[in-house]
């Protein structure tokens, strides 16, 4: 079995990654922990609600009740990015050529590298937003669908409409689909590459007992891993329409027990399941095939991440109970 180091924090853990090599941790009150010659910590938020890795230059950006989006370095310097006082920052992303999202409320706002922010106001409040791998375009998930907005351009928003409640939004790496989490079980997607003119089709993504609250994009893109079931529900997207007509895969199955985090290997078709009793499995696609990487342990599973090599896996829970899993050993 692969070795665990451990680390005993307070608390709920919203995220982790490795910045250059380094786990870090990142608590709902505000902390970052890092695990760099020694458990270190830096103070960021006062209460961290979001947070996503800044893949072009190896940072972390979040979001906070402080109104505040910060970024942190991997030796654990923090710079301000934005701040809008007395707003709940619950909505962060990185976008290309250097510009960074985030929203409260009913509007998505984008600055760009050169300090300048855009706005872009919704009927309802944003839930999630999203980034597109090509070109300078951001969309945000709302009550009853998703907006697509040019963010160099003053142009119409394009309006993906389905009914009901979209609380997170994500683009598969290639930019041909679009899909999102919603308040009721089920994923709703939409494909992208139409014809010019063209509405985008529709991909319900349905069966799910919980609600699903964490996504994952294989390496090439051509699986989406989803939670909210005892397996990884693991849709194909390989084919020209996406998973409509198709049966997903389930891998990890165990009785009773939900799968609360999934994580995509960085190279490889496997993922790595996070379970609600802390437990965590790695299964390849092909096969179905599973390692048991970690034993359960104390909270269910929030958040992992692989390093860059896919040699190890950083994880934390609901309850603080976190480590580095060492795939090589």
């Amino acid at each position: 079995m692969p070795t665990v180091a451990p680390l005993d924090l307070e608390g709920h853990v919203v995220g982790v990654t490795f910045l250059k090599g380094i786990p870090f941790f990142a608590e709902a009150t505000g902390a970052i922990h890092r695990l760099d010659l020694g458990h270190k910590t830096t103070e960021v938020h006062e209460g961290l609600l979001s947070l996503v890795v800044d893949e072009a230059n190896e940072t972390l950006l979040t979001g906070g009740e402080d109104g505040k989006v910060m970024r942190t370095a991997a030796d654990g310097t923090t710079t301000l990015v934005a701040e809008a006082p007395r707003k709940w920052i619950a909505q962060v992303a990185a976008g290309p050529q250097g510009s960074v999202g985030y929203a409260y409320g009913k509007t998505t706002h984008v600055r760009l590298a050169d300090g300048k922010t855009k706005e872009f106001a919704e009927e309802r409040t944003v839930e999630g937003i999203a980034f597109a791998p090509k070109g300078l375009r951001v969309a945000a998930a709302r009550y009853n669908g998703v907006s697509m907005h040019w963010v160099g351009t003053s142009g119409q928003p394009i309006d993906l409409d389905w009914k009901g409640a979209h609380t997170g939004v994500t683009f598969s790496p290639d930019g041909r689909f679009l899909v999102t989490t919603m308040q009721e079980n089920a994923l709703h997607g939409w494909k992208l590459d139409a014809k010019p003119g063209a509405e985008a089709r529709h991909m319900r993504m349905t069966g799910y007992p919980a609600k699903v609250k964490s996504l994952s994009w294989s390496a090439k893109g051509k699986w989406l891993a989803s939670s909210g079931a005892p397996a990884a529900i693991v849709w194909p997207f390989q084919g020209k329409d996406g998973p409509m007509g198709k049966a997903p895969l389930e891998l990890g199955t165990r009785a009773d027990i939900m799968v609360t985090s999934v994580a995509c290997h960085p190279a490889e078709d496997i993922v790595a399941i996070g379970y609600q009793d802390g437990m965590i499995l790695a299964a390849r696609f092909a096969d179905s095939k599973e390692v048991l990487l970690r034993r359960p342990g104390k909270g269910a599973v929030t958040a992992m991440a692989w390093s860059k090599d896919g040699r190890q896996l950083v994880f934390g829970s609901a309850e603080g109970d976190c480590g580095v899993v060492d795939i090589a050993g």
